[in-house]
């Protein structure tokens, strides 16, 4: 069995949880991280409009933050689940690079991400829906924390 755990800042902690809970011991367990690229690439543009194009921008300084978070948010992630599991950061479209990286998976697992307090279509936000309509494999949807009622 192929298991993707999608690894999100807020949420992160629930769904290892769920993986370390749910998932058989001899699973293929892949935690994958998706750094939106919207924000390097609006800080490059505002860089190059407003000051005019220079040999590193402000976005160089981004991407390379953005990627250290990334690595040591999976490596967080990594030693909750408490196994060995393969790491995958990347960026781009959040919802469809998630899509893309669970057509290899016979298991996605995420977590709720918009409204915790009640249950209800409004608990996903447009991310979260995105990716559970068009998903490949199973789905298993966590609570990041119990909800109301």
């Amino acid at each position: 069995m192929r298991v993707l755990v999608w690894i999100v800042e807020e949420t992160w902690r629930a769904t290892v949880a769920a993986a370390a809970a749910f998932v058989p011991a001899d699973a293929d367990v892949t935690l994958l991280h998706v750094r939106a690229s919207d924000a390097e690439t609006v800080a490059r543009g505002a860089r190059d409009a407003l000051l005019g194009r220079s040999r590193r921008s402000a976005a160089d300084s981004l991407d390379a933050i953005s990627e250290q978070g990334a690595r040591e948010l999976l490596a967080d992630a990594q030693a909750a689940l408490g196994r060995q599991a393969a790491l995958d950061a990347r960026s781009g479209r959040i919802e469809r690079e998630v899509v893309v990286a669970a057509g290899a998976a016979d298991l996605l697992v995420l977590a709720r991400d918009e409204d915790r307090a009640h249950r209800g279509p409004r608990s996903l936000g447009h991310t979260a829906r995105y990716v559970v309509d068009h998903a490949p494999c199973a789905v298993l949807l966590v609570w990041p924390d119990a909800p109301s009622g």
